[in-house]
C-alpha cells in the first residue's frame, strides 16, 4: 500500500484529504506543519506528499526545500495544496521541486486526477 503524508495545520483539510486518500488506498499519516512533516520523512520516506503552503513554524515552501535536500527527499511526489493561486506562486512551488498543485477547495476527483497524472494511480 503507497503512503501518503497529508500536510495542512487545518485539521478539517487533513480530515477531508485522508477520507479522500484512504479510499484511493492510501495509507496516510499527517502533520500540523513542516517541520512535523520533515521529521515524519525523516522516520519514513512517503510515496507521496499533499502540502499546504500557508502554515505554522515551517511553512510548506521551506519544507519542500528541505525535503529535497535530505536522503531520499527527491523521491516522494509533492503535490502543493493551497489557496495561493497566482502564477509567480505556482511557478516558486515548482522550482522548489513540487510536481503538480491543487486549489482549495479541492473534491476526490481533482485530487485523483492529479494523482493519476504523477503516476500515483
Amino acid at each position: 500500500m503507497k503512503q501518503c503524508l497529508v500536510v495542512d495545520d487545518s485539521s478539517v483539510i487533513r480530515k477531508v484529504a485522508r477520507r479522500i486518500l484512504e479510499d484511493m488506498d492510501f495509507e496516510i499519516t499527517e502533520a500540523e506543519d513542516g517541520q512535523q512533516a520533515l521529521d515524519e520523512c525523516r522516520k519514513t520516506m512517503p510515496d507521496a506528499i499533499l502540502l499546504d503552503w500557508n502554515m505554522p513554524v515551517m511553512d510548506g515552501l521551506e519544507f519542500l526545500t528541505s525535503l529535497r535536500g535530505e536522503e531520499g527527499g527527491e523521491k516522494p511526489i509533492v503535490v502543493f495544496c493551497t489557496t495561493e493561486n497566482d502564477v509567480a506562486h505556482i511557478a516558486r512551488a515548482i522550482r522548489a521541486g513540487a510536481n503538480e498543485y491543487i486549489m482549495k477547495p479541492f473534491d476526490r476527483e481533482i485530487v485523483e486526477a492529479k494523482f493519476q497524472e504523477v503516476g500515483l494511480l
